[in-house]
């Protein structure tokens, strides 16, 4: 038994030893099987998440170039719209023809004298470097009709245009140049026309061609099928006349494929001839797109430029026809342009009243059409990408120096615009609104095209999504929304025009609110500053007052009153909006509320130390430009900012200027607010922003009045006059003179004086310079800074006419 017992023992711990070992075995397999689960798991899961991540990442990549996701505001365009199919599309050239369509031919004008004493060069972009006495259109209704001087002393060119509609593709047009010389001296003169291709887009479709033949530019393109330009003289001596089938890069380099063309020639009268010739860069692979046709003219000279489509049968107009056509147009011009405007009512003279018509018609006048892509970046963004291709209708600041469409000016212009064609307005800020991202954000800057682009310094080509500018474009329209009521009443082409326009505002207000906040409550900051140790003051480009002083060191902390406003002014147009469509306005009613409550403004910008209205940030005026000597002394010294004074969290009550009138010109302050007692008891101090020309940007007691901002950048909004925000003043100041209270006799009678003061200058500077200036001196009224500024500068016309 006992053996037994051992043997079952024995056996028994065999077979326990057994299970143990099993059991660990097992044991130890699944705690190795979970183990592996649980990393496989693990590594699952980080794989995931860097799926995620670079999913995520790719999708925030894409954002800044995916369009907005909703029906395009433009449904119609191109010849869908034939009255505006054509025009003078081109502002950025003298004299141009164009059509509303991506890849239209184009047409144009150079010129330039023979005479050896003169070394002018060959005209053809507008330029201030060519120093013409002046230029511009006289009259041009926006649609059918322009008329243009040119004055290259000592000769007066002349163009004009009128449209014949008719046709399925875009009707007829004539063009008229005529030359003369001072004293009606008979002097060769050499003129060009030409026809060109836009090769930058790729190839318009196979059949897309243009050539010469017998003295005309012939052409054929899908969207016009043939067409014929015919050169037919009607005054003067037509002396020589060549031409050339030429291939040229792009519409920006035709005037130097223009000189490459000539050739040097034997003439009996003037010797040596410069004509143009064939071009050796013509292949198979370069198809023509270039036909220039010189003619060396004995001034006084005139020809006719006539575009004729084969579908019809309406003979162009041209000789005698054309003249009495031209004084049928400018006529019935001024009669219309005195039923808006009502000049000659108010008392003005003839000639002040030719030169507003002059202001209007060069706004019209230059209105362009774009299309292109132009080049954004955002911070999940490595490189810039190319926004989406598209086209843009829109005026430009100046025809010379900023050819291209911004997008606060275009809220200004629009003002002026609107009240001439209430369709030509709509379908601008339509077509800006076509521009927005799935963001929310329209590109500040549009640099659309080849000729655009080549406009641009490198620096400024790429547009920032955290970059903001001024909301004028939607004031603008809520403001046209309130003056022309029955232009939105149910049913109408303007209203349903607005209602696929609100999606895309709603948008761009969000984007505003999400993107451009401040870190306490209700205040905003504009995003884009950035110290590099050369500016005396950072800029605010994203402001639309670029080197205006504020807080001297870029920070998180800071806050922009005039930022603030703008959006006090924006969800008071988004409520109007929403009204008329008969939306929910409650929210944007609450956040204008909310940003109308002046303890709230108050205890952000209010100093109680100067009495005014101010930034806030990290700020000292203890800053200068100095010369800094390199530490390799092949490096030449640069100017650099010396910090002599800490900068402290702080108001920047030194730079009272138009940043500080800001609750006052969007009308944020109530009619019987002390502080808008005292900004208007401080409005007429000389010492500060008065002048006999107008409001100063910049007070003259400011650290920073008239001082540069590098070495190389001179003062811009430092104590110039600019007239946007002297007519957000008079707007202002005629609003509150409207509503009874403690200030509106203060108010009638600054509005008065201010009005007189800008409208005086800006007519005289006029009478003097031949040209509207981008802004204009406190010291003297003189103009400076681009000419023509036939942008935001012609809304003297409303001034004149007391139109807000």
């Amino acid at each position: 038994m006992v053996r037994h017992r051992k043997v079952v023992s024995l056996k028994t711990d065999k077979t326990d030893t057994s299970s143990s070992a099993g059991s660990s075995e097992s044991s130890f397999g699944s705690k190795t099987f979970k183990f592996l689960s649980v990393w496989k798991t693990g590594v699952g899961f980080v794989c995931f998440l860097i799926a995620v991540y670079i999913s995520t990442l790719g999708y925030l990549e894409t954002r800044v170039n995916t369009p907005f996701d909703d029906d395009k505001v433009v449904k119609e365009t191109g010849l869908q719209i034939p009255e505006r199919y054509w025009g003078t599309y081109r502002p950025g050239v003298y004299m141009g023809m164009k059509s509303r369509e991506p890849r239209s031919p184009v047409f144009g004008m150079m010129w330039y004298e023979l005479a050896a004493s003169s070394h002018k060069g060959i005209r053809h972009w507008c330029d201030q470097n060519d120093n013409l006495a002046t230029y511009g259109w006289l009259r041009h209704d926006g649609v059918t009709f322009g008329e243009q001087l040119i004055t290259d002393n000592p000769h007066n060119i002349t163009t004009s245009f009128i449209k014949t509609p008719g046709g399925e593709h875009g009707g007829h047009w004539t063009a008229r140049i005529n030359v003369t010389t001072k004293g009606n001296a008979k002097v060769p003169f050499v003129l060009i026309w030409y026809g060109a291709l836009d090769e930058s887009l790729g190839a318009a479709a196979p059949h897309s061609r243009i050539w010469y033949e017998d003295g005309s530019i012939l052409g054929h393109t899908p969207q016009l099928h043939n067409f014929r330009v015919n050169l037919v003289p009607n005054q003067g001596k037509l002396l020589h006349t060549s031409y050339s089938e030429a291939h040229a890069p792009g519409l920006h380099l035709l005037k130097e494929k223009f000189y490459a063309l000539l050739k040097v020639e034997r003439h009996s009268v003037f010797g040596k001839l410069a004509v143009l010739g064939s071009d050796d860069e013509l292949s198979k692979d370069k198809d023509i797109n270039f036909v220039p046709i010189q003619m060396l003219v004995e001034t006084p000279f005139s020809i006719d430029i006539v575009y004729t489509t084969e579908d019809l049968p309406t003979p162009p107009l041209k000789g005698e026809k054309y003249t009495k056509a031209l004084e049928a147009k400018k006529t019935s011009f001024d009669i219309e342009f005195e039923e808006k405007f009502k000049l000659d009512e108010k008392g003005y003279p003839p000639y002040d009243v030719a030169i507003a018509r002059a202001a209007l018609s060069n706004t019209l006048g230059g209105v362009g059409y774009f299309f292109g892509a132009g080049r954004v970046q955002s911070q999940y963004t490595r490189e810039p990408v190319p926004y989406w291709r598209a086209p843009l209708y829109t005026a430009v600041p100046s025809r010379s120096v900023f050819p291209r469409g911004f997008l606060w000016d275009e809220g200004f212009h629009g003002l002026l615009i609107g009240r001439w064609s209430s369709d030509i307005q709509m379908d601008i800020a339509a077509h800006w609104l076509d521009l927005i991202n799935v963001e929310g954000w329209i590109p500040r800057e549009q640099i659309l095209g080849s000729e655009a682009l080549a406009r641009v310094p490198k620096e400024f080509v790429v547009q920032s999504n955290a970059a903001a500018n001024p909301p004028m474009l939607l004031i603008q329209l809520a403001h046209f929304v309130k003056i022309r009521p029955e232009l939105f009443v149910s049913g109408s082409k303007h209203r349903s025009m607005l209602d696929r326009m609100f999606s895309r505002l709603q948008a761009w207000y969000q984007w505003f609110q999400t993107t451009q906040k401040g870190d306490e409550p209700t205040s905003y900051r504009w995003r884009g500053r950035e110290d590099d140790g050369l500016q005396l003051n950072p800029k605010t480009l994203t402001s639309g007052l670029d080197d205006y002083p504020r807080a001297s060191h870029p920070s998180d902390i800071e806050r922009h009153v005039d930022l603030r406003c703008w959006m006090y002014a924006a969800a008071d147009a988004m409520m109007t909006i929403a009204d008329v469509l008969h939306r929910d306005s409650s929210k944007y009613e609450a956040t204008k509320e909310q940003l109308g409550d002046e303890d709230l403004l108050n205890e952000l910008h209010w100093s109680s130390h100067t009495q005014t209205y101010a930034d806030y940030g990290l700020h000292t005026d203890g800053v200068k430009l100095v010369r800094q000597q390199p530490k390799n002394p092949s490096e030449a010294p640069r100017v650099v900012r010396s910090v002599t004074v800490p900068p402290q969290p702080r108001h920047v009550t030194s730079a009272f200027g138009y940043v500080s009138l800001f609750p006052m010109l969007l009308k944020v302050l109530k009619p019987d607010s002390d502080k808008l007692g005292k900004i208007l008891e401080d409005l007429d101090k000389p010492e500060l922003l008065w002048s006999p020309y107008g409001l100063r940007s910049l007070s003259k007691s400011s650290p920073l009045y008239m001082k540069r901002n590098t070495e190389h950048d001179p003062p811009y909004w430092r104590g110039q006059i600019w007239i946007p925000i002297n007519y957000l003043a008079l707007s202002s100041l005629k609003y509150y003179a409207s509503i009874e209270g403690p200030h509106a006799a203060r108010a009638a009678e600054l509005n008065a004086r201010l009005r007189d003061n800008i409208v005086r200058n800006i007519l005289n500077e006029y009478k003097r310079a031949g040209y509207l200036f981008e802004q204009y001196s406190g010291e003297d009224g003189k103009g400076s800074g681009c000419k023509p500024f036939n942008g935001w500068t012609a809304l003297v016309v409303l001034i004149m006419a007391d139109e807000y």
